[in-house]
């Protein structure tokens, strides 16, 4: 049975728009390739006030600001005070750099930011800054999490997920519990832009990560979720079915996932489905890590491009998904990574590549 929710046919959960792709950090997995600079293409400042118009004309979906660093960006909190005008349910994620200083934290909690998501992929300064090739990112993204929670600034930690902090993981949700945080993100990585093949993990290592995620989101007071591994959700319905086999009682996971300054998902979003990614230069894209394009939003609607471009309605439709996604009972919950999957066989319709499930109906062909 496919879980109630919104009609993503129509309109996105979730609006992504990459300000910039300027960063001060050099991170090894970058999926934006970012550079020391700003590159001429940014969309301008008016330009940046009418796509957060459509944004608005959408319904008000939740409207990320993303990099590179957003913060590299003169007229941010310019833009950021028009999102609060629009009334847009705003969040933002910057760099772990100088810049994001306890004024900075400031400035956007009272310029209408509902949360603060910053990035922390281990559980020290040498694992973090070994990954964002940057010393001291470590010590002033904790610092800009300490600042967000004495401003009253709701704060989420990103973790990228590859093979080197695998086994760091469990210290990982120590530290993200001490945080105090509305949500713990697992970015599982996708190949695109830096990253390597080398870093990326077994199906097998991914489901032995989902059973670390499932087992910390029952014991701590914030939400845990996944990016660019849909399959989680088989694995917790999978989780789900085994513990009513056994006659255990529902998991009570408490005040997890139910942080009041974001709206949470009633249904999962993807790469096209529930979810679109504005570019730098407005080019319109499945995610970040799915880099298609069906449009520009200097010459089109970011709606329309959504709703009717031949590539978004095709990763909308389970009917098109190949290989044993295809013939999977969970496919109309899960789907797998297009981005994934476009990353390892140039096909975004091709089957999730990091998934151990075996549907019955793939196991029998």
């Amino acid at each position: 049975m496919v879980p109630a929710g919104p009609d993503y046919d129509k309109a996105p959960f979730t609006v992504i728009w990459e300000v910039t792709r300027a960063c001060a950090l050099r991170c090894v997995h970058c999926r934006a390739d970012a550079q020391p600079g700003r590159d001429p293409r940014e969309l301008g400042t008016e330009e940046a006030y009418a796509l957060l118009r459509q944004v608005r004309d959408l319904g008000s979906p939740v409207f990320v600001l993303t990099g590179g660093d957003p913060l590299e960006r003169p007229d941010l909190f310019e833009i950021l005070e028009y999102a609060r005008e629009l009334d847009l349910a705003l969040a933002v994620t910057p760099s772990g750099t100088p810049r994001l200083d306890r004024a900075a934290v400031e400035r956007m909690r009272d310029t209408g930011v509902r949360r603060l998501a910053l990035s922390l992929d281990g559980p020290t300064a040498e694992i973090h800054d070994g990954f964002r090739r940057q010393s001291g990112s470590f010590a002033w993204t904790l610092a800009a999490l300490s600042n967000a929670n004495d401003l009253g600034l709701a704060t989420q930690v990103n973790t990228t997920v590859t093979r080197r902090n695998l086994h760091l993981l469990d210290e990982m949700s120590g530290l993200v519990t001490d945080a105090g945080v509305a949500m713990w993100s697992a970015f599982f990585l996708v190949t695109v832009g830096r990253a390597s093949a080398a870093d990326q993990l077994t199906a097998e290592e991914f489901e032995r990560v989902f059973a670390l995620l499932a087992d910390t989101s029952e014991r701590v007071p914030f939400g845990v979720r996944t990016a660019a591994a849909p399959h989680y959700r088989r694995f917790l319905l999978e989780r789900k079915v085994e513990r009513k086999r056994r006659g255990a009682p529902p998991v009570d996971t408490g005040a997890a996932g139910e942080a009041l300054d974001l709206p949470r998902a009633p249904r999962g979003v993807t790469d096209g489905s529930g979810l679109v990614f504005v570019s730098h230069s407005g080019d319109v894209q499945p995610s970040g890590f799915l880099p298609l394009v069906a449009g520009n939003v200097r010459d089109g609607d970011l709606g329309a491009i959504y709703r009717e471009s031949p590539l978004f309605r095709r990763l909308r439709d389970p009917a098109q998904l190949g290989g044993k996604c295809g013939l999977c009972e969970y496919r109309r919950v899960c789907a797998g990574s297009r981005a994934r999957a476009w990353a390892v066989h140039g096909d975004p319709m091709a089957e999730e590549p990091a998934c151990s499930y075996v549907p019955p109906k793939a196991a029998e062909a």
